[in-house]
Parts: C-alpha cells; structure tokens; sequence
C-alpha cells in the first residue's frame, strides 16, 4: 500500500497476479504492461485505476464487475482492451484511451453511466462491445476503424449519433445497431470525402454529393430495416457516386492538360516566328504535330513539362 497525498486514502500498487478484492484505488506498476485477465474481477469496492504509458494491454474479465468503478486514468498507451474487461461497470463515465485498437466482445457491456466517448485510434470494434450502454448519446471514431462487428451498439437506447470513416461494409452486420431506435445522425469525419466534394470540377457535382453525403440523416429516422444495413447501403451509394465523379473530373484535367500544352506550344513557336500555320497549310501543320521528336522537343522548349509538372496537380481531386 501507499499513501495518497492528494486524499489520504491508501493506494494500492498492482505488480501482477489477483488483486485483493477490498482495493479501492489502485496504481499500476510501471513493470506492468498487461494486466491480467481476472486481475480485479468483482472488485466491488474498487473506484478507481491511474494506469502508465508503457501499459498497453487489458486482458479479458480484468475489471469485469467493478461496479464501483468510476475513472480511468493515465490509459493513453493501451492498445488492446480484451473481452468483458470493463463488463458490468456500472459507474464508468469516461473512456481515456487515446491509442486503443482493438475493443473485445463485450469490453464495455452494461456501462450504464457512459454518455460519450471520441477512440480515433480503433480499428476493431468487437461483438455486443458497448451492449446496453443506456446513457450513451455519442460515438465517435477515427479513419482508421475497419470493423463493428454484429450487435455492437446492441440496446443503446440513447444513442443519437455516430461518426466514422467512409469505408464499404465495416459494419459485418446488419443488427450492429439493435434496439438504438434513437440513432437518427450518421457524420462523415472532417476531412476525407469532405476534401474531395470541395475539389470536384463542377458546382452540380459538389451539390449532388453533399446532397447524398446528408441523405441518411433524412431517412435514418424513420428507417425500419436494421439501421446498421441502412448505413452500409448508403455508404456504398456515396462511394459509387464518388467514383463516377472522379472518372469524370479525370477527364477534364486530361482534356485542361491537353489544351495548356497545346496553348504553351502556339505562344513559344509564335513568338520564335519558326512557323506560319496560315502559310503552310494543313498538310504541314499535321506533320510537324504527329511527329513525337518535334513534339517532345516543344514541350521542353516551350516549358510545358515545367507547367503540367508544377500546376496540374493543384487541379487532381484530394
């Protein structure tokens, strides 16, 4: 044990194995980097854990039914929480995990006090993970999540919002999202296929995209088919969509291309007077065009390859 400066309670310090059941506030040693599967199941009277940044990973049922258990702290390194870690924690209010990748079956099951979490590092979000979080109004995740597997938001009843990466099919099933009747907002994160709207050629373009991007925040509330289905179909509407537009913005940059060079070609030769087009006709006209060494040969002269190297790219979508 150890004392608290701060509260003058005792502290436990955690060097491996089953913690006593009657801790209250516990520090991990920094010779820890997991903690245990088990190592403080039905600590009941257990409020609260200071973790370190060389601790990366939680194992499965380690804190399941804490029901005390109120903070999380010093969580930034963990990478892996493992299955019913926090299960049964009916008091957690706040997830501090600023690296964590991999969420377990049910990690976070009954957290009937959790009202909102931001996890921009996770990539895998595991079956019934946040079931019957009842308090939670928001999710939000980062560009790098790759999976919600089925049932993962199962009976969080208060759930109004999620934001997540665009990515096709990373909810593998469709009742991810079972019994969230109040789920009525889906966000694209800042950045990403925001970028590319705003880069589109075409004010129609932009319009009709923004236009699909918000269309599941009109029907999401009324939806009656599994709302994790209803976002994966969405989704996969806006990538389609996005795909014909960049095939078609790739055109006109070709085609802009094509014209610069040509433009930067008539004011070198112009200018050099080596050519009369009004002179030589037709015939003459095509012959110097076709042929690729004297076309190579102006590019260069005439500074095309310095313009299309250095400006065009400004023109290609983000």
């Amino acid at each position: 044990m150890a004392d608290d400066p701060l509260f003058g309670h005792d502290i436990f310090v955690y060097t491996g194995g089953r913690a006593p059941h009657d801790v209250k506030r516990v520090r991990i040693c920094e010779t820890i980097d997991t903690i245990p599967n088990y190592a403080f199941y039905e600590c009941v009277r257990l409020i609260e854990v200071e973790g370190h940044d060389r601790l990366k990973k939680i194992e499965g049922n380690a804190f399941d039914h804490c029901c005390s258990l109120r903070r999380l702290k010093k969580m930034g390194g963990v990478i892996e929480v493992g299955d019913r870690a926090f299960n049964d924690c009916y008091v957690l209010s706040e997830l501090v995990f600023d690296k964590l990748e991999i969420i377990g079956r049910i990690a976070f099951g009954h957290c009937r006090s959790l009202v909102s979490f931001s996890i921009p590092s996770v990539r895998r979000v595991g079956e019934n993970a946040f079931w019957d979080c009842t308090a939670l109004t928001d999710a939000v995740f980062g560009k790098d999540l790759e999976r919600i597997e089925g049932g993962a938001f199962h009976s969080c009843t208060a759930l109004r919002r999620i934001a997540i990466p665009w990515k096709d099919g990373f909810i593998v099933h469709d009742h991810a999202f079972h019994n969230c009747k109040k789920l009525i907002r889906v966000d694209a994160l800042v950045g990403g296929i925001h970028n590319t709207i705003s880069s589109l050629h075409m004010e129609r373009w932009k319009s009709d995209m923004k236009e699909e991007v918000e269309r599941i925040n009109q029907t999401l509330p009324d939806t009656q088919s599994p709302k994790g289905a209803a976002i994966n179909q969405w989704n996969r509407s806006v990538l389609r969509r996005m795909e014909h537009y960049r095939a078609e913005h790739k055109v006109l940059v070709k085609e802009a291309m094509t014209l610069l060079e040509l433009a930067l070609w008539k004011v070198k030769l112009d200018k050099e007077g080596k050519y009369n087009l009004e002179e030589e006709g037709k015939k003459a006209k095509k012959a110097k065009i076709d042929d690729d060494s004297t076309r190579k040969e102006h590019r260069v002269t005439c500074g095309a390859d310095v313009v299309i190297k250095n400006v065009l790219p400004f023109l290609a979508l983000m």
